[in-house]
């Protein structure tokens, strides 16, 4: 059986759900493998406009499956320390992979996001937290480092150093709605309205330019690597008039406002 779920719930919109809930979505190989693959699929789906990734059941991502990882046939041949680095590229492709997607990515966390889960939440570009959901970073609770799949470089980002170097050195869960209120997620709603917050949140972001939704992204994680306010502001207004300059989308706009309707884009 395949544990990840598609699902297209409203035009414009794709579901990816992480379907192994009695192993809370761990990250078998089995698992992460499909999961990228679907992403991969959806990220060339000019249909899509927004993405959603959630678990299934009580869990969002367990992280490591300790019990089972599984087998690919690209650890053939290797030894242990090859096997291990290979296993670890698997992940890290999976975290690249929804970086690099056009579409902007909802996580939907419906409940514990863990080690390897945790980092695959802050991959996401936006993130919905159902109240049952919670964080933590387990490498360094299982006497390995907390700092992993882009964990060290994605958290201290999103909600400052200090907190970030508090909650990764003592490994302590997050609950919803401390994370709510440190920036890890933008919201907390009650679990039977996590899915509904997404597509709300997706639909208003499919409803723009799929030209100017996609660079947009571009520039916040460009953003987040800039070296200075003067070169990150050069990149910006490049991708600005770009834009401006090679579709109708700002005369559409404009006279959509004046009409009194929706604007409807055809970059």
């Amino acid at each position: 059986m395949s544990f990840v779920k598609v699902e297209y719930p409203r035009e414009g919109i794709c579901q990816i759900t992480l379907n192994r809930p009695e192993r809370m979505n761990a990250m078998a190989f089995d698992v992460m493998v499909p999961f990228r693959e679907a992403l991969e699929e959806v990220g060339f789906n000019n249909d899509i406009r927004a993405v959603i990734i959630t678990g299934a059941g009580d869990g969002f991502c367990a992280g490591a499956d300790l019990e089972d990882p599984g087998w690919l046939d690209i650890f053939n041949g290797l030894t242990v320390p090859g096997i291990a680095r290979r296993a670890m590229r698997i992940l890290e492709d999976v975290v690249r992979t929804i970086n690099n997607l056009p579409q902007p990515v909802i996580g939907a966390i419906n409940g514990a996001a863990i080690g390897g889960g945790f980092c695959l939440a802050m991959a996401t570009d936006i993130r919905v937290a159902s109240e049952k959901a919670y964080f933590r970073p387990a490498g360094i609770n299982n006497g390995l480092t907390s700092a992993e799949l882009g964990l060290s470089y994605l958290l201290p980002r999103a909600i400052g150093t200090s907190r970030a170097f508090e909650i990764m050195l003592t490994g302590r869960d997050v609950d919803a709605l401390e994370a709510a209120d440190l920036g890890i997620v933008s919201r907390c709603v009650h679990p039977d309205q996590l899915l509904e917050e997404c597509y709300t949140i997706a639909e208003r972001i499919a409803g723009f330019s799929q030209l100017g939704v996609e660079m947009s992204k571009q520039m916040l994680w460009a953003g987040v690597d800039a070296g200075s306010l003067h070169t990150h502001m050069n990149h910006e207004g490049h991708a600005q008039l770009f834009v401006r300059m090679t579709t109708k989308n700002f005369e559409e706009a404009i006279r959509a406002r004046k009409e009194g309707r929706s604007p409807e884009f055809k970059d």
